[in-house]
């Protein structure tokens, strides 16, 4: 039964009794209020326990759903290499909870390896390692992967006195992180790390060969000199002991340097890929095929030997169908590149970060996707 529900059910038969005690209160006067009032104070307070319990059940349930994961999952090599196609997610609304990740997994049928989260580089509280998070998707049978995004202008200057008097941090900023500029925020990052103890995919600097769209790209910091940075952490995650960390390795398929901005097969255990289909939202997008976005990189990235995942995959319903869409992609990751060994959707509501309207990604209500990614996604 659907996650959102189970919670709608409970909270109209708490709004049924609660409207039901009303109306007894309001019968029988103030003589009686005392016990009607702790009885009804009693079901406001255990609708979260009867909530949380619910979700338990559903998270355990989910976890033996998962068991020809979560009895592989803590070994590295076969993560590495996995004998089994990996399917995971990014949700937006999972900032508190990660229901709206089952809520997916109840439309599609199935449940995923892999959840995915986003967090930047700072001195912001919500800028540590999420240890809460990551602890909460293994906690759910999944592993977790976090983009680490190193934007470099939410540092203290008084701690990190690189960032003090430039006008733009990230100018540089790879250099300065292979210098040892940001050492401090990337060893606690790494303890954090190590102290979770279980697998992680460590996505950092994401499309790091787009000039266009993030301030570590090659605007502002060479290939050589990203090389250098992602090194540098490397070793210093190494030296914390944070051996549970798996890199991946994520350019952007659209254009070209990948040789340039390569760490090198040591630094590396996946080749992360986005493919999103942004149809016709804006003049420098029109529809584009699973294979116009993918394929020509394939080859290149499959060159390092490294396994493919696609770390970043959906459509938009505006300009096409999208549910071919999805149909022709896997397909073709079926028939044609056979390298690719994961794909995570980008299952995101609300997208402001191309757009200056918000675009949306979802497709849980939408029963032709869901229909075509059903049949792909059995064992």
């Amino acid at each position: 039964m659907d996650i959102i529900l189970k919670r709608v059910g409970i909270f109209l038969l708490v709004v049924v009794a609660a409207g039901a005690l009303f109306v007894a209160l309001s019968l029988v006067g103030k003589s009686t209020l005392g016990p009607l009032s702790s009885l009804f104070d009693y079901l406001n307070r255990n609708l979260v326990r009867i909530e949380h319990t619910l979700i338990g059940q559903q998270k355990q349930q989910r976890k033996e759903t998962l068991r020809w994961f979560t009895e592989r999952r803590d070994a590295l090599d076969w993560l590495r290499q996995p004998d089994r196609f990996l399917f995971g997610a990014y949700d937006d609304f999972t900032q508190e909870t990660y229901e709206p990740i089952m809520a997916l997994e109840d439309s599609l049928h199935t449940r995923l390896p892999i959840i995915h989260c986003y967090t930047a580089w700072g001195s912001k509280r919500e800028q540590v390692f999420p240890f809460l998070r990551a602890q909460a998707i293994y906690d759910l049978g999944s592993v977790p992967m976090i983009t680490w995004e190193p934007w470099l202008n939410d540092f203290n200057p008084e701690k990190f006195p690189w960032v003090r008097h430039r006008e733009n941090p990230n100018v540089g900023g790879m250099s300065a992180i292979a210098n040892g500029a940001f050492d401090a925020y990337i060893d606690e990052w790494a303890a954090a790390a190590k102290a979770f103890g279980h697998p992680i995919l460590l996505r950092f600097a994401h499309e790091m060969n787009d000039p266009y769209r993030y301030p570590w790209g090659p605007q502002n910091n060479s290939g050589p000199e990203f090389v250098a940075a992602w090194e540098h952490i490397h070793q210093r995650f190494r030296q914390q002991g944070a051996n549970n960390v798996l890199w991946v390795w994520s350019p952007h398929p659209s254009y070209d340097y990948f040789e340039a901005f390569w760490p090198g097969e040591a630094y590396v255990d996946w080749i992360g890929v986005t493919t999103l289909n942004y149809g016709n939202v804006a003049t420098w997008s029109r529809w584009w095929s699973f294979q116009d976005i993918f394929g020509k990189a394939y080859e290149p990235l499959r060159a390092f030997d490294k396994p493919i995942m696609l770390t970043e995959i959906s459509s938009l319903a505006t300009g096409g169908d999208r549910a071919m869409w999805f149909e022709d992609a896997f397909e073709r990751l079926k028939t044609d590149y056979p390298g690719v060994r994961a794909a995570v959707f980008f299952h995101v509501n609300s997208d402001l970060t191309t757009s200056y309207k918000a675009l949306d990604w979802s497709f849980r209500t939408d029963d032709a996707v869901l229909k075509v990614l059903r049949k792909h996604m059995q064992p």
